[in-house]
């Protein structure tokens, strides 16, 4: 099955799952996260990775009366990849290729409400796969044959944003550190993902059901 569509049907089982139990004795009970921005890598992952344009998907689920709630995402993020050296059975170190991941983290966060504003942090763990491309040469055909090696890694991943109320929904700037525990180029997979976006409020939406 397509990656794109186990993440698409991951997230919605989780938002199918949480609104069922949503609260209904708080402001913030329940929310969907769309987020759009770069993720920058830090050290040495910045000798094989470039940020490129990333998108994350989420879901908020207020837990009790105060500020915690439970942040399940799905980063999918995109970076220009530059081999540093052939993996084995190829020849040829490619050079401004495409790598994507599709990564799941479910974190524990607290939020706090300051008339429209609000301001979050956030940490949790998960995984999921990393993509990274590989070109093999044919000399008789004068072709290039394209692929892709799949790189399961577990994930760690800490952060904050800030949110402005605009009614039904909160604008947001978020930024956070992740860092994978598997391996890529024998070099650590570090990076730093910042993005804006929108949290529309579903309790509302759910409270009129």
């Amino acid at each position: 099955m397509n990656l794109k569509r186990i993440v698409s049907f991951t997230l919605l089982t989780l938002v199918a799952s949480i609104s069922l139990h949503a609260q209904t004795n708080r402001p913030d009970k329940l929310y969907s996260m769309s987020g759009i921005g770069f993720s920058f890598p830090m050290g040495e992952t910045s000798d094989y990775l470039k940020p490129k344009f990333s998108t994350s998907l989420g879901v908020n689920l207020g837990l009790g009366k105060g500020g915690l709630f439970l942040y399940p995402k799905v980063s999918l993020h995109a970076f220009k990849f530059n081999e540093l050296n052939p993996d084995a059975g190829y020849n040829y170190a490619l050079q401004n290729g495409r790598s994507t991941t599709y990564l799941l983290n479910v974190a524990l966060g607290y939020r706090k409400i300051v008339d429209k504003w609000a301001f979050y942090g956030f940490a949790g763990a998960g995984g999921g796969f990393i993509l990274t491309p590989r070109a093999t040469v044919n000399p008789g055909s004068m072709q290039v044959i394209m692929d892709n090696k799949t790189i399961g890694t577990a994930i760690a991943e800490g952060g904050g944003g800030i949110e402005y109320n605009i009614g039904g929904a909160n604008l947001f700037v978020e930024a956070s550190y992740m860092y994978g525990f598997s391996k890529i180029q024998n070099r650590a997979f570090n990076t730093v993902p910042i993005s804006i976006g929108i949290k529309p409020n579903l309790s509302k939406l759910l409270s009129k059901l």
